[in-house]
């Protein structure tokens, strides 16, 4: 759910000269951000069909918050995807369940759509980035992933505060049209969980994993208790669990796996 426009950006760098000038390092520096984690690769495409890919069974797949299907979704490999967004974003809306997550959620948990038995190996969370929703959508998910499954996150890696604000419209800020909200408090709040792997691919905008099976990052204490953003910039590489997709295509190439530990989640409806 990221927005980027290059006329944007140019706009605000016309605008340095108009800043004081205690400010307009702030501008220059959250335009050369955008522009940067706009060049790194992969995208979170690249990563959810390698984690796709581990298995060697039909794969399902659901995304929460897909906006135009080209973006990711229609990319996607997997033998059964699912797709859930309101169209609040995206006038076409092609996806196939036309809801908000908690409505989706609370409808599989009602027996109301697919089945009580389908379990998906990726369900990738890109809906309202705001720390509340995402952390509900987390909860939701893990109850409806396969014991070796995945939950995979976008925007866990904000690269200033003003793109970690919360209002989204708020563009009059450095970090202009692109926002990736507080998804970074939820996901580091996940974290803290001892029964969880994580870790967050450093590459678009942060591509946050958690799983109960594959050890790919070791929980933390809990820290930061406010989460307050100047804190996690400080430390991010150890609060993210920030890592290479190459570090993690490393560390999942052996498949080592743990005995799954049963987790007390219950739907957040």
């Amino acid at each position: 759910m990221i927005f980027f426009r290059k006329n944007r950006i140019k706009s605000k760098k016309q605008c340095l000269c108009k800043q004081a000038p205690d400010n307009a390092h702030y501008y220059k520096s959250a335009i050369d951000k955008t522009r940067l984690e706009n060049r790194k690769r992969p995208l979170r495409t690249e990563i959810i069909n390698f984690l796709l890919s581990l298995s060697e069974d039909d794969t399902n797949y659901l995304e929460i918050g897909v906006r135009n299907p080209d973006d990711n979704f229609n990319h996607i490999v997997a033998s059964n995807k699912y797709s859930v967004d309101p169209g609040l974003e995206f006038e076409n809306n092609p996806v196939d369940y036309k809801t908000t997550s908690d409505e989706f959620f609370k409808s599989l948990s009602e027996n109301k759509i697919l089945t009580p038995e389908t379990r998906f190996d990726v369900v990738f969370i890109d809906g309202l980035h705001l720390a509340e929703q995402v952390d509900r959508d987390i909860t939701n998910a893990f109850n409806y992933i396969k014991d070796n499954g995945f939950v995979v996150l976008h925007d866990c890696n904000p690269p200033t505060e003003w793109h970690a604000r919360e209002e989204y419209r708020y563009y009059n800020s450095p970090a202009c049209e692109t926002w990736n909200g507080t998804t970074w408090k939820a996901f580091m709040k996940w974290r803290f969980n001892p029964d969880i792997y994580s870790c967050c691919i450093d590459t678009d905008w942060g591509v946050g994993i958690l799983t109960r099976c594959y050890p790919i990052g070791t929980s933390i204490n809990e820290t930061n208790s406010f989460f307050e953003y100047s804190e996690m910039d400080k430390n991010r590489k150890h609060y993210l669990n920030l890592i290479k997709f190459d570090e993690l295509k490393c560390l999942l190439s052996s498949k080592g796996q743990r005995k799954l530990v049963e987790l007390p989640l219950k739907p957040s409806l």
